[in-house]
């Protein structure tokens, strides 16, 4: 029993009128579904992907405008990384953000991945992966001067900081049943990660970066901070499977939740990480035909 991948990250803005305008104009995301946030229905939930909203693509923002800036530090979910096709997109990218004065570094080297760094304007940090080409099974959302071989394609991979990495690395390898892949120096040069796939196949989309930072302060949520990460099963039945394992594993969880564009259950493997397990169906346009999404 594997999860298959990165369904959606979840983060938050105090912005969002500025979000809209980041996600869709300068990175060319589809918003593709403008809702409220079912645990608090004063704030808008707002979801964008590729063209259909497919699984693996959706990165989603709770509207908190009251809420204080992002602390960074351990114990949290620290970037979100999307893939791209080529070092020419990378290029690409680099050219744009410098246009749109988007705050950006150089492209470097982890584990073998070139990244470029970035932040959105709150500072929500962000990467893109050369993902080499790897076959994409989303759908290209079409942008004026982004061209399709450059756009992005969905996630490659969400990062997570901890004091050490251990015990959660028992977590995903004893119960979530990841596979450790390799170890590395992350790219401040200072701190030691592990990166785990979903899947004995792993590629874009499977992985998680794990980084151990003993000495990096509590992290405290706030705009521009990461809420938490879903992970994908194909359908309801393989969900209750992992609810019924989870629970016998002990770790402390949601009931099975109807988020009515999919299915939810979440737990905490820290106290500042939490994640979901998310059902691939029944998928955005069971209220909306795809050509009027968002």
């Amino acid at each position: 029993m594997q999860l298959t991948g990165l369904h959606h990250i979840t983060a938050v803005s105090a912005k969002i009128s500025d979000n809209v305008d980041f996600y869709t104009q300068v990175l060319g995301l589809r918003l593709v579904k403008k809702s409220v946030n079912q645990d608090d229905v004063s704030a808008y939930h707002l979801f964008y992907a590729d063209k259909a909203g497919n699984p693996g693509t959706d990165m989603t923002f709770f509207d908190w405008p009251h809420i204080g800036p992002n602390t960074r530090g351990t114990d949290s979910i620290v970037g979100t990384a999307f893939r791209v096709s080529s070092q020419e997109a990378l290029e690409f990218w680099m050219n744009r953000f410098d246009s749109l004065n988007i705050h950006r570094e150089e492209i470097v080297e982890f584990a073998g991945r070139e990244l470029l760094p970035f932040e959105d304007l709150e500072g929500q940090q962000l990467y893109l992966v050369n993902d080499l080409g790897a076959e994409f099974e989303g759908e290209i959302w079409q942008r004026p001067n982004i061209p399709d071989a450059y756009t992005l394609r969905g996630f490659y991979s969400v990062i997570l900081s901890v004091p050490t990495t251990k015990q959660l690395g028992m977590i995903f390898t004893k119960i979530l049943n990841f596979q450790e892949v390799e170890q590395s120096q992350w790219i401040d040069s200072k701190s030691n990660a592990v990166i785990y796939t979903t899947t004995d196949k792993g590629g874009p989309g499977t992985e998680v970066w794990l980084l151990e930072q003993p000495h990096e302060k509590q992290a405290r949520l706030g705009a521009g901070g990461t809420h938490h990460v879903a992970f994908r099963v194909p359908d309801f039945e393989t969900q209750v499977d992992w609810h019924k394992h989870l629970s016998k594993a002990g770790l402390p969880l949601s009931d099975l939740i109807d988020r009515f564009w999919f299915r939810s259950i979440y737990f905490r493997v820290s106290n500042g990480i939490l994640f979901e397990i998310a059902t691939d169906g029944p998928g955005f346009a069971i209220d909306e035909d795809e050509e009027k999404l968002g």
